[in-house]
Parts: structure tokens; sequence; C-alpha cells
């Protein structure tokens, strides 16, 4: 697979905010969604979850969508002629008629991610400029409050992690040129925020106490970025399962919303995050698996986990960053 990136480091951000209503911004977000590479394709649970936030978004008048990576298991896809772009997302997902927001997974990485790039041309809804990229919003029509979220390719900055059951942590990026590249266009995305909201959203999480558990790589490197910038939140999948962990030290929140396709309970790493930081957590097979619905406006921004019934498991706010 080849990256065309290393020689840009200006890398695709949106400059001119997209317009919301006067309500407030809505949004989806999903993650580790990508279906079966056999037929049928997809799961019971991806479908159940697509139903649902057709649901949700058409109570919210929800304006997008943000998928967290791993879109195609096993191996994401082949070339931008792959039936999966059909069979388990355009089939399941156009007529939501959102724009999507995508990132890559480990198991996109397993395959060919410049062709999900590619794809944004042939689709109307799927918006993938690039291996890392921002958007801003406006979160009010005529307002001056924006939320900027900046998606990042965490197997770029960290490495692969090869499949779900080996449970490995990434080693090291396979091209540090690339991955340096990246790590300074995300601090100067950061740096230069003026955004009331300012969200990153990644495939592998800072914390998780999941069965992969915290990634040290972002522990490490991303975490202080994350603290020193004012970040609200930090957005993940990777681990199977839908958890919100914050410090009480900090004002970053870490949510982990990874389970749109497979549901995995497990809690190996529960004495691997900071001490009483779990704020939830939720692995409800039963339950055909979940995703989140934001809602932000002057006040906060409301994270509403949801199940793939309806049913609201957690909700959390958070407030405006302080400028």
């Amino acid at each position: 697979m080849k990256l065309n990136i290393l020689f840009t480091f200006i890398v695709l951000q949106y400059l001119t905010p997209t317009t919301s209503s006067n309500d407030g911004l809505d949004f989806l977000v999903l993650g580790d969604w990508g279906g079966l590479p056999t037929s049928p394709y997809i799961t019971k649970n991806e479908v159940a979850i697509s139903k649902q936030m057709k649901k949700t978004a058409m109570n919210s008048t929800s304006q997008f969508v943000i998928a967290l990576g791993d879109n195609f298991y096993y191996d994401g896809v082949k070339d931008v002629n792959d039936d999966r772009f059909t069979e388990t997302y355009a089939d399941l997902f156009e007529d939501l008629q959102l724009p999507w927001y995508p990132i890559a997974g480990n198991h996109d990485h397993h395959g060919n991610v410049s062709a999900q790039i590619e794809y944004t041309k042939h689709s109307d809804s799927w918006n993938f400029p690039d291996y890392w990229y921002s958007k801003k919003w406006e979160i009010a029509a005529g307002s001056n409050s924006t939320l900027k979220i900046v998606l990042i390719d965490t197997i770029l900055l960290c490495g692969n992690t090869g499949y779900d059951e080996e449970l490995l942590q990434p080693t090291g990026p396979a091209n540090d040129d690339v991955a340096e590249s990246q790590w300074k266009w995300l601090e100067s995305q950061l740096y230069h925020s003026k955004d009331e909201y300012l969200v990153v959203g990644g495939h592998f999480p800072v914390w998780s106490i999941a069965e992969h558990g915290p990634t040290k790589c972002l522990v490490d490197r991303l975490l202080p970025m994350l603290e020193k910038y004012n970040v609200n939140a930090y957005l993940c999948g990777h681990d199977h399962n839908l958890q919100h962990i914050k410090e009480s030290r900090s004002n970053v929140h870490y949510f982990v919303i990874g389970a749109a396709n497979f549901i995995k309970d497990e809690k190996t790493h529960s004495e691997s995050i900071p001490e009483r930081s779990l704020q939830f957590y939720w692995a409800e097979a039963t339950r055909l698996g979940g995703f989140a619905h934001v809602h932000v406006d002057g006040n906060d921004m409301k994270i509403q986990i949801i199940d793939a019934f309806g049913d609201t498991l957690h909700e959390a706010k958070v407030y405006p960053r302080k400028l």
C-alpha cells in the first residue's frame, strides 16, 4: 500500500465553518462498525445500529457522522471498486443522508486505506479527504462559536497491532517521518484552535480498561497535548465496548465508542487507568451494540451513549473551553 503523504505536511483543513441550525449542532459517532468479509458482509449488530442511528438522526436533526475506524473487517478494502463499499457501507447507511467523516483503524490498514480516501470521489456521503484532517462547524447558525474536530491516524503515529485476538500493542510507526509530520500537524491544529469546543478522534484508545487497554504511544505523547491545549474530549474505538473515562484532575473526557459491530465484555486493564477515573463501562451483547449522539450548544456539549434499541445508557456534559 502506497502512502503518498510523506511530502504532505499541510493536510486538508476546512477553514470555513459549516453552518448548523439555530438550536445547536447535532452529530453521531460510531466505531468498529465494519461488517464481515464474507456474505452477507454485515452483522446483525451493524444492521441494528444503522436502523437506530436513522431514528436518532430523524429525532435530533443530526448533521453528520464521525466514524472512528475499522470500517471494513477484517482486512479493509482492496481498491476503490471493492464491493465492500456497497455491501457494508452504502446499503446500510447511505439513506441516513448525512455526510460521513471516517478515519482508518488497524483493520483498515491491513488493506488499502488510500482506496477508502479515493472513494470520497465516488460517494455523495463518504468524506475521507486524507489520512488525517480536521473539520470545523458553527455551533448555531450565525454565531461565532465553533466546534473543531481533529481526526488522526493512530496507526501511522504508533504502528499497527495485528488482529484483535492477538491483543498486541503497537510497536512503533512504519515510517518515522510520516509519524513526525502528523505529530507536528496535530500540535499546530491544537495550538491555533480558538474554538469553544475542541475534540480529537482516533482509532486507538488513550485510556481503556478493556482487552487492548491503554495505548502507551498515545499516553506518552498524545495525552500531554490534550492536556496542554485544553481539548474537551478524545473519541476512539478499537476496544469493542463503550467507556467514559475522566481523571478528576483533568478536563479531558475520554470516550471509547467501539461497539457498532462486535461486543466484547472484557476488563483486563481495569487497573491500568488512573484511579477512580472510570465513569462508565458497557458491553451487553444482547443489546446489539451502541453509538454516541452529541448535541452542542452555547452551554455545553452533551454526549449520550445509546444502544441499538434507542435506550440512553450514559450521558455526560462537557463545558466550553476556557480560552
